[in-house]
């Protein structure tokens, strides 16, 4: 168990997805806005990527890998995140609806986000088991939720108090942000570390 905390917590903070792979940036640009749509955004995501690698291992492992398939991998495994997100949608209609208009628009967005794929990927790569898939993938999840609120609050805080020149305002700001985030990040690396 010790082995899956700590995988855990690299996910979140060493090997964070965001700050260390640099994946993930397209919606933590555009909807780091407010904290608000930043923390609705990292909700879906946890959910539909930790759904999306639960899915995916036994998928891989059972069906690709005996039938020495795994050359279709890309393919399975991006249907099998629009398939989830899909799902998801209805699921969220049909049972909550109030839930569904909240998460609606993010929803859709999911579906192309290249992260939910990289875990995927990176549960075959590291050759994960199927309890270390739900422990990275959630941990990931948790780790670029992470990244993109602490984002929205920096630009918030940035917009009442900094003086920033109109030539580096909205995405050059966030860029450089991201940057210095990213450095933060790197100060965690030796304290936990991941195959």
């Amino acid at each position: 168990m010790g082995e899956m905390i700590t995988i855990l917590l690299a996910a979140i903070f060493t090997h964070n997805i965001a700050l260390t792979y640099l994946l993930g940036w397209c919606p933590i640009i555009s909807l780091s806005r407010s904290l608000k749509t930043s923390l609705g955004m990292g909700v879906c995501v946890m959910i539909v990527m930790t759904l999306t690698a639960v899915v995916n291992w036994p998928i891989y492992y059972l069906i690709l890998v005996p039938t020495k398939s795994e050359f279709f991998s890309f393919v399975v495994f991006t249907i099998t995140i629009a398939a989830t997100v899909q799902l998801l949608e209805m699921v969220l209609e049909k049972f909550f609806p109030a839930l569904q208009a909240l998460f609606g628009v993010f929803l859709p967005l999911i579906a192309a986000n290249s992260i939910v794929l990289v875990i995927s990927l990176f549960m075959v790569l590291r050759n994960y088991s199927y309890l270390k898939t739900i422990f990275f993938s959630f941990g990931s999840a948790v780790g670029w939720t992470l990244a993109i609120v602490t984002m929205a609050a920096i630009r918030g805080r940035l917009v009442l108090v900094a003086d920033i020149p109109n030539g580096i305002k909205g995405g050059g700001i966030t860029l450089i942000t991201a940057g210095v985030m990213a450095l933060a990040f790197l100060g965690f690396a030796g304290i936990l570390g991941i195959q």
